[in-house]
């Protein structure tokens, strides 16, 4: 497949909002007189960057969802990507007809009624006035707005206007949808509903880019996901494993997965954890279901005659999900590695944290709550909504047949 949206270096820059001084023109005169380096010294300074060298490519009818904080440049990015704004730095190039959902307002007159709104974004898109009327019911018919399909927009509720928005945007077929957290405003049925029509837009190829702060979502539609933070991408790849280690990061505050400053007593210390059969780079990093052995390597001081190791396994909600423990273990100085084997690991996506010990004795060598957390990014076989997603990630077959 080509590649129908790409961009390379993008960046975006802003001035933050001037202190409030005196509007008039002589007052704005007098302060460049008294002290004309001082202003520039302030515009310099009243600049930052939304997006820095953003580069990125979408295939053609690839599904890609983006995650970040608010603030993190993702809007700023489909922005550009809409050719609403006008980057400052780096190029982007667009293949196909694009129709854009980024907030509520954007595409619409409102001083036109719908049904003159729904024509006209029709006709930026390129289609003819025959294409769009034979799309019209079906427009109507989702929004579900059909007793005030010919009154003004400015006269909507928010709730009214982005059901129409969306209706437009999903139904007049553009080749590329640029969605932007607007399914928020709907209620939770037309949400489902909403999400219904971006399965089957995704599934007729078009392009998709979501932003969206939902992660089910994202998980659910996404065939790849970008986390951009801070104006830059900070992970791209597969789905599953982006939005988990983006929840993992959110839930540890930011801090730092691959150190931890923790005291330890002169017996001994577990140093590492790793998923055998994990790649090299990614050994924290769970993408199969079974069979998976887990190693945590501990360095001993002191040897163990009669040992007590417990290990735990935590949720990202910090819910015990498994436990166990062996005793009588007897331990030499030096290196071991205690060592864990799973048929399967059957866990809904997303991060979670292991917490081993050992004790000599009735005394404490070490207990350490493993970090980098692990992350799964198993494909999900969870039911399609939320409300019926459990713990349990267990492939299944299902057939139907006459009574044995």
């Amino acid at each position: 497949m080509s590649a129908v949206i790409q961009a390379e270096n993008l960046g975006k820059k802003y001035r933050r909002g001037m202190a409030a001084q005196s509007g008039l023109l002589r007052d704005s005169l007098g302060r460049m007189i008294r002290s004309p380096f001082a202003v520039f010294r302030r515009a310099k300074s009243e600049t930052f960057w939304a997006l820095k060298d953003v580069s990125l490519e979408v295939r053609e009818g690839e599904v890609l969802g983006l995650i970040g904080r608010n603030g993190a440049g993702k809007t700023t990015l489909l922005k550009i990507l809409s050719r609403i704004t006008r980057p400052t730095a780096g190029w982007a190039e667009i293949h196909g007809r694009v129709g854009s959902l980024l907030e509520v307002g954007t595409g619409f007159h409102p001083e036109l009624t719908g049904r003159e709104n729904a024509f006209l974004s029709g006709a930026i898109l390129g289609m003819s006035k025959r294409e769009i009327a034979g799309k019209f019911d079906e427009i109507v018919a989702f929004a579900e707005l059909e007793k005030f399909i010919d009154t003004p927009v400015k006269h909507y509720s928010s709730g009214m206007y982005v059901r129409l928005a969306f209706a437009v945007a999903a139904h007049l077929e553009p080749e590329i949808l640029l969605v932007d957290e607007v399914l928020a405003v709907g209620d939770i049925n037309f949400q489902k509903k909403c999400l219904g029509k971006m399965g089957d837009v995704a599934r007729t190829g078009r392009t998709v880019v979501l932003v969206t702060h939902q992660l089910n979502q994202i998980r659910r539609l996404c065939h790849r996901a970008v986390w951009i933070d801070q104006g830059q991408v900070r992970q791209d790849g597969p789905t599953q494993e982006i939005v988990a280690a983006y929840e993992s990061a959110m839930a540890r505050g930011e801090r730092n997965g691959n150190e931890q400053i923790r005291n330890t007593t002169s017996k001994g210390r577990f140093l590492r954890w790793q998923i055998a059969e994990a790649p090299a780079d990614e050994p924290h990093i769970l993408n199969r279901l079974g069979p998976v052995t887990i190693k945590f390597v501990i360095e001993l001081d002191q040897a163990v005659q009669n040992g007590h190791h417990g290990i735990a396994l935590y949720n990202h909600d910090r819910q015990l999900v498994w436990a166990s423990a062996a005793d009588g273990l007897k331990l030499q100085i030096g290196h071991h590695e205690l060592v864990y084997t799973f048929p399967m690991l059957p866990l809904r996506p997303g991060p979670y944290s292991w917490l081993v010990s050992l004790y000599n004795e009735g005394s404490q060598v070490d207990s350490w709550e493993c970090l980098p957390e692990m992350i799964v990014a198993t494909e999900s076989y969870q039911h399609t909504r939320d409300e019926w997603t459990g713990w349990l990630n267990l492939p299944s077959t299902f057939s139907v047949g006459p009574e044995a």
